[in-house]
């Protein structure tokens, strides 16, 4: 199973971050052990001291394939759910600036806390799925899948062109703006279309 990955999928984060909005899809892996589930609390890593929420929709696949063709990326997918991709930005940053990968700042183990997916069919229009993360029960990140710079069945085309997607496969889509850091103590609440998808404290 493999955690695919999608930076600056949002103009607006992309400017947030001081970095210009990619022409094709900006693309980065996590292992396995990132997952972090069932709402498991999350323990603070301690090699940073500035580790950042970004929220995002993620897509389950359902059927492998390689070299799919757009007009038929809907086929290998049946659930969406939503999930963090936390970041080291302080060490995100050190790699950026030697021109090194980002592995060590967005791979490290449970950097992928993921809640629960939802089919297709129950949501009313998958290129407008609505979302948003609450920090301590505050909106800080809110986002809609009509805003991604490469929607998800694009996404889906792009990537396996390059790597054979199969089952069970998780391509989280990106975080709109919004991102920031979070503390020990805080709460994460997660919300697709009004449904809470997950809920978990910083330890």
């Amino acid at each position: 199973m493999k955690i695919i990955c999608i930076g600056r999928n949002y103009s607006e984060h992309a400017k947030e971050m001081n970095s210009p909005v990619p022409e094709e899809p900006v693309v980065f892996m996590k292992p396995d052990t990132a997952l972090l589930r069932e709402n498991a609390p999350f323990y603070y890593p301690e090699f940073t001291k500035d580790l950042h929420h970004e929220v995002e929709l993620v897509v389950k696949i359902s059927k492998a394939g390689k070299h799919i063709g757009k007009e038929f990326a809907s086929r290998y997918y049946n659930e969406i759910g939503l999930g963090i991709d936390f970041t080291a930005r302080d060490l995100q940053a050190e790699c950026k600036k030697k021109g090194l990968p980002w592995e060590k700042a967005k791979a490290f183990d449970h950097s992928a806390p993921i809640g629960f997916f939802v089919n297709v069919d129950e949501l009313k229009d998958k290129n407008a799925i609505d979302f948003h993360l609450e920090v301590n029960g505050k909106t800080v990140q809110h986002g809609n899948s009509r805003d991604m710079i490469f929607s998800i069945d694009e996404l889906i085309a792009y990537v396996s062109t390059f790597v054979t997607l199969r089952v069970g496969d998780l391509i989280y889509t990106g975080t709109p703006s919004g991102v920031g850091p979070v503390k020990i103590g805080d709460k994460l609440m997660g919300y697709m279309e009004g449904k809470e998808m997950f809920g978990f404290e910083i330890r």
